[in-house]
């Protein structure tokens, strides 16, 4: 078997110490360009835990209230303790690739099997907890539901024009059709 030229020994390392180096500089950017690991990025599935409480069911909460009454507004608590009994605990986080996490919670003190008080933090309501879930949502002025009055010209002169251009078929005089059924045929 022959041995390697010199010059075949030396390319194998110089392309090895060109690999290994280029490995090292995955990280690093070039005159402004964004590094293959910038480019690509895993898919992260959407983390929810807890009940999601509104600002409209907390304001449905009073003192007095029984805990059942309260689980029908609310839900079942996600924290209940053995140690406070009389302490229920609403917690809910939310975590959505390229997002700011969610985290609120509810804290719900109970007198045996009664409300008494209940603190957290401040509730989005319901519109405003479905907006935050929308990520291609760009801004939050909603869409102008108004027509001007070229606008409302227009559709009319497009609806007249399209009835016109329905016309109901009309069957040819002495046209027959065979019976549905066979006479004299018991179903």
């Amino acid at each position: 078997m022959p041995r390697p030229s010199r010059l075949g020994r030396l390319l194998c390392v110089l392309g090895a110490v060109l690999a290994l180096s280029a490995c090292s500089s995955m990280g690093n950017t070039l005159q402004g360009m964004p590094s293959i690991g910038s480019l690509v990025t895993p898919y992260k599935i959407d983390i929810q835990q807890g009940n999601v409480v509104t600002r409209e069911q907390a304001q449905a909460l009073h003192s007095g209230m029984s805990r059942s009454q309260v689980r029908d507004i609310l839900g079942s608590p996600l924290l209940t303790s053995v140690f406070h009994a009389d302490r229920w605990d609403y917690v809910f986080t939310f975590k959505r690739q390229g997002q700011p996490p969610q985290l609120r919670k509810l804290a719900l003190f109970f007198k045996g099997e009664v409300l008494e008080r209940f603190e957290g933090d401040d509730l989005p309501t319901e519109a405003e907890f479905v907006a935050s879930l929308d990520v291609r949502r760009v801004s939050n002025k909603p869409p102008v539901l108004q027509a001007t009055e070229e606008q409302l010209k227009a559709f009319q002169e497009r609806n007249t024009k399209a009835a016109a251009a329905l016309v109901e078929p009309t069957v040819a005089p002495g046209t027959t059709y065979p019976p549905l059924e066979t006479p004299g045929v018991a179903q």
